[in-house]
């Protein structure tokens, strides 16, 4: 069976709660899923995934958060080819690097040879409805790529 893995890094609960709808997605689309916060997982473990989902939001002026750093350099050594990979994520307009964590989780995945899924979601704040929907197409889009 197909095996994807979420790993998310979220302080007001606003990401983490992107990443359950991904995983809820997925989990429909008969896809075991396994959801981890950033500290609780390292990046190799990507390795024995079919699908690889980083779920960060941005920090302040476009930084990714403290917390999720050390995977973030990690990720970038990994050897990802025939993975499939997405990225979504939270952010705040105010801010004019909006979601750039996504942009980022994007560019890291692109050095390990996986191969992008879907395009990056980018979530003002909380998922609302349109959001929603945004992020259930995104993880079936993913899903048909890995099949």
């Amino acid at each position: 069976m197909t095996l994807a893995k979420i790993v998310y890094a979220s302080m007001t609960g606003n990401t983490e709660e992107i990443a359950d709808i991904v995983a809820e997605a997925m989990e429909n689309l008969e896809i075991d899923v396994e959801i981890n916060e950033c500290t609780q997982v390292d990046a190799a473990e990507f390795e024995d995934a079919d699908i690889c989902i980083v779920a960060s939001y941005t920090y302040g002026d476009g930084d990714l958060p403290d917390e999720i750093m050390d995977f973030y350099e990690d990720l970038q050594e990994l050897d990802l080819s025939g993975k499939i990979y997405g990225v979504c994520g939270s952010g705040d307009t105010f801010y004019d690097d909006f979601c750039k964590a996504v942009d980022d989780f994007d560019a890291a995945f692109a050095k390990t040879g996986a191969v992008k899924g879907a395009e990056g979601v980018k979530v003002d704040l909380n998922a609302e409805e349109e959001d929603i929907e945004n992020l259930e197409a995104f993880a079936k889009k993913i899903v048909e790529a890995a099949q």
